[in-house]
């Protein structure tokens, strides 16, 4: 059997949850963190791991970060402002979120606006790291192209060396977080014969209007 037939033959048949629009929380933040509990509570991997996708000159572009807190109903990740995905964010603030814990056949897909938190919250997550972390952070040209694996690990101990005598590091002001504040949710639960359940919440105002959609 060669590939194509490989993947055309790859099927789940998904049967393990349900989902009922009333059975949904009228707050799409508050059904997110019911969600995020139970992905946390399967033990699959990373449940806090998302697809974000970013748009530059009408591009798209998609990668995988950390979800590390909500924020007044936000969703922050945090990463080096100099970046692709920052250089992205900061042209076109329009992103999308999307979550997928598998052992529950669940995804949640999130749009929203992203702008930068306030630094107070980023230096406080970024002395919460561990110090090999912040020294990465601090010396990596994230994003930029190097010549090798050997140019990356110089850059690392150069700066492990510089800040060898201070105890406590200091944010860069090139690393920080991110918010996106969401004007739409999905939520989406695999069904046999690919009848899925899809619930989603759209901001009208100030309020949240939930609608099904066909699978």
């Amino acid at each position: 059997m060669n590939l194509n037939q490989t993947l055309e033959n790859l099927r789940v048949s998904y049967q393990k949850h349900t989902l009922d629009i009333q059975d949904c929380d009228d707050d799409p933040v508050k059904q997110f963190n019911r969600w995020l509990e139970e992905a946390v509570k399967s033990e699959c991997d990373e449940p806090n791991a998302l697809i974000l996708s970013t748009i530059k000159q009408n591009r798209p572009h998609a990668r995988t970060v950390l979800l590390k807190g909500l924020h007044e109903g936000n969703f922050v990740f945090y990463t080096n402002y100099l970046s692709a995905k920052g250089d992205e964010i900061n042209e076109n603030p329009n992103v999308c979120l999307t979550f997928l814990w598998l052992p529950l056949h669940r995804q949640v897909r999130i749009e929203g606006v992203a702008k930068k938190v306030a630094d107070e919250i980023s230096d406080d997550y970024f002395q919460k790291r561990p110090r090999d972390n912040q020294l990465g952070a601090m010396a990596s040209p994230q994003s930029k192209k190097v010549q090798s694996r050997d140019e990356l690990e110089r850059l690392f101990k150069e700066t492990e060396l510089k800040f060898s005598q201070e105890q406590e590091l200091k944010r860069p002001l090139h690393w920080g977080g991110f918010a996106v504040e969401a004007n739409y949710f999905e939520f989406w639960q695999g069904r046999q014969s690919r009848m899925h359940d899809r619930i989603i919440y759209e901001k009208n105002n100030d309020s949240w209007e939930k609608s099904r959609l066909a699978p």
